[in-house]
């Protein structure tokens, strides 16, 4: 089911649009995915990702806006946009009663893959599920499912995969396990849009990008998105207390530096504080009253990815008010 070699621009599309409802979904988007990347779409809960992803691949005809996908049109072509496209939704969508290989192999027949019984018996031992072939897929475990679930989407040999929350309820071992597989299909040429709320994931993707209601705020690599905040951030750690007299204390402070003009954001990390704004000098005067604390132990720090997700989390809500 691949189709021909295409450049390497593999979606490229400019001012999408869409409405349900009356209510703007997504606004005016543009951006380009190269082929075999890795793209990650972060962003709260109805804020346009899915609606985005869908649109990007042709699974969903936008209100204005134009674009490639596989070096189809999004608008005309979404028919053979979606032959070449795996999804693997967040919810197990796989037949619970049948097992793991029977329903690899039904997925090879629907899909017209040559050979059904060999397709599955190939997949099973990519994702190292031989010795599960017998067992009902209703049976596995959460990790055990995505895996049986992934090999189901890429079984047609799709261009373009789409995961939605893919690891959702799945335990470090087995999301550490998932990502491995999804970085070697991607060396293989297939692109990959994979909407997460997982800081440590989103770090896994090649390139990312922010929406919030409806709006890309921000796009590049996870470097480059950091950079662009233009954050400064202080970590602010407690020595000399425990326990919850700690606890008071890092509440405390974060209340207090959280009025302080120069404070951007302030978010809590254990017995610790990320404290960060956008003018250095600003956020230095705000924390600098509190460098006389014998109990706190203050350092310059990079901002981190979440650092940078919590700020345009923030600023995103403001601008609605």
């Amino acid at each position: 089911m691949r189709s021909d070699p295409k450049p390497d621009v593999a979606i490229e599309v400019e001012g999408l649009s869409k409405s349900f409802g009356g209510n703007r979904v997504v606004d005016n988007l543009s951006m380009r995915v190269m082929r075999g990347q890795i793209y990650g779409f972060l962003g709260p809960n109805g804020s346009g990702k899915t609606t985005t992803i869908r649109m990007l691949c042709g699974l969903l005809t936008p209100d204005s806006g134009r674009g490639t996908c596989l070096g189809m049109d999004i608008l005309t072509e979404s028919r053979r946009i979606r032959e070449h496209v795996g999804y693997m939704t967040q919810r197990f969508s796989l037949y619970q009663d049948l097992s793991v290989r029977e329903n690899l192999e039904f997925v090879a027949r629907v899909y017209g893959v040559p050979q059904p019984e060999k397709a599955a018996a190939d997949a099973l031992k990519r994702l190292g599920l031989e010795g599960r072939g017998k067992q009902l897929a209703g049976a596995l475990s959460g990790g055990w499912k995505q895996r049986l679930a992934l090999g189901a989407c890429i079984l047609p040999g799709p261009d373009l995969l789409l995961l939605d929350e893919p690891t959702a309820g799945v335990d470090p071992q087995a999301r550490r396990e998932f990502w491995a597989q999804i970085h070697d299909l991607a060396a293989e040429g297939l692109t990959v849009l994979v909407s997460t709320h997982y800081m440590d994931e989103a770090e896994r993707c090649h390139e990312i990008a922010y929406i919030a209601y409806g709006k890309l705020l921000a796009q590049g690599t996870v470097q480059s998105v950091i950079a662009a905040a233009g954050l400064t951030t202080v970590t602010v750690e407690v020595a000399g207390e425990v326990g919850h007299e700690a606890g008071l204390l890092v509440a405390r402070l974060g209340r207090d530096l959280a009025e302080r003009p120069g404070v951007d954001m302030v978010a809590p990390f254990g017995t610790a504080l990320h404290v960060s704004g956008r003018d250095a000098t600003a956020l230095e005067a705000a924390i600098a009253p509190f460098r006389s604390d014998a109990r706190l132990v203050f350092r310059a720090d990079a901002p981190t990815l979440e650092d940078v997700f919590i700020d345009l989390m923030r600023r995103s809500r403001d601008e609605l008010r």
